[in-house]
């Protein structure tokens, strides 16, 4: 067996073992208050780690200006979760915009 398959097996054992946990100790442990409400938050730190960098940059800058059509549809996307906090909305409206500003230009 290959080191990289035996690595393979141990994160994937790990990553069971880790969710297992949270289900077998459901009965048997609450956590904190404070963490419970500060796993409320995980999702949209993690969306935005994702995203913010697939917005914002272009060829490796920087890029605030109207030809970045990744921020503008970015922007559009923000407004339709805004207005509308439905996620199917959002994406649809998002890429539909990007795809029409890009074939514009």
């Amino acid at each position: 067996m290959s080191s990289l398959w035996l690595v393979m097996f141990a994160v994937g054992l790990l990553t069971f073992l880790t969710r297992l946990s949270f289900i077998l100790l459901q009965d048997k442990w609450q956590p904190p208050h404070i963490l419970t409400r500060g796993l409320r938050f995980v999702p949209v730190a993690v969306l935005t780690a994702i995203f913010i960098p697939e917005i914002l940059l272009a060829e490796g800058q920087i890029d605030f200006s109207f030809s970045n059509v990744r921020l503008l549809a970015g922007l559009i996307a923000i407004l339709v979760a805004f207005k509308t906090k439905s996620a199917l909305w959002t994406i649809a409206i998002g890429m539909g915009t990007f795809w029409l500003i890009t074939w514009l230009i």
